[in-house]
């Protein structure tokens, strides 16, 4: 599934294509992905893009006209070709631009979704509630202290609650409580201050790698030119079924809300 730091690489390979482009024609192919693709996005056809945002893994498409709001869901991408290439397989919608370029939106699973806002899109009703970005300053130790006070859970299931902070995905909770030396299964409200610091910077850390080395690519995420993001080679813990790389005792998998936790049980306490 696409987390933030590939959402963030697709914002970023995106913008030097279609910042300042015209709309000159808008295709739907598939009129229901998530949730149905409002008329409204088919009435944008003439207008220029704007500006490309992100907000947590929605990506901000602002036009003359109104904004698009993206989302990859679980295994969405979009790739920039020639506006007469043929379409790629699970391609369900197709923005031409007034250069010759296109924007295609490919979706396999078509959990993705595309929407409309003619306002503020961070008050659209998706986005409104979620907690703060974990690369500003925000995210801090205090915000996460008063986050884990109230909450008994697993510190694991706290940091990937979008209420709480965004964009942290399974495999960046593994590899940030890997390197902060925290146990995913400790009780969020048992952890020292000192440590939950460790845990910021460490997430900080492990995000802004990820976005450097162009988003993780597990199974089928690819950026906007095609080629798969790098993160994967860097990865500590996450889908390791062989020894810690600090200590040499072999990493542990259990499942922790449906969804596969590895981590040491030396080093992670």
């Amino acid at each position: 599934m696409p987390e933030l730091p590939e959402v963030e690489t697709t914002v970023r390979g995106l913008r030097p294509h279609c910042l300042d482009q015209r709309l000159a024609k808008i295709e739907i192919f598939q009129p229901r992905l998530r949730w149905p693709i409002p008329d409204a996005i088919r009435q944008l056809t003439d207008a220029r893009i704007e500006s490309i945002e992100r907000r947590a893994k929605y990506i901000l498409m602002q036009t003359s006209k109104g904004y698009m709001i993206w989302h990859l869901g679980m295994s969405g991408s979009m790739r920039i070709l020639d506006a007469a290439d043929p379409s790629p397989a699970h391609e369900h919608v197709k923005l031409h631009f007034s250069n010759g370029q296109s924007l295609r939106y490919i979706d396999p699973r078509r959990f993705g979704a595309l929407l409309f806002s003619d306002g503020d899109p961070l008050q659209h009703k998706l986005i409104a509630t979620l907690g703060p970005e974990p690369l500003s300053d925000d995210f801090n130790t205090d915000y996460l202290q008063q986050q884990c006070k109230k909450r008994a859970t697993a510190i694991k299931q706290v940091i990937m609650d979008a209420h709480c902070v965004v964009g942290i995905g399974n495999i960046y909770a593994c590899e940030s409580l890997f390197l902060s030396g925290i146990n995913p299964k400790t009780r969020a409200n048992r952890i020292r201050k000192v440590r939950l610091q460790r845990l910021v910077d460490s997430i900080k850390q492990v995000l802004a790698q990820a976005i450097l080395q162009g988003g993780t690519t597990l199974q089928d995420f690819t950026r906007t030119d095609g080629q798969p993001g790098y993160f994967a080679q860097s990865l500590n813990v996450y889908g390791n079924q062989g020894e810690c790389p600090n200590c040499a005792r072999p990493v542990k998998r259990f499942t922790q809300a449906q969804r596969s936790t590895y981590y040491c049980s030396r080093c992670q306490r």
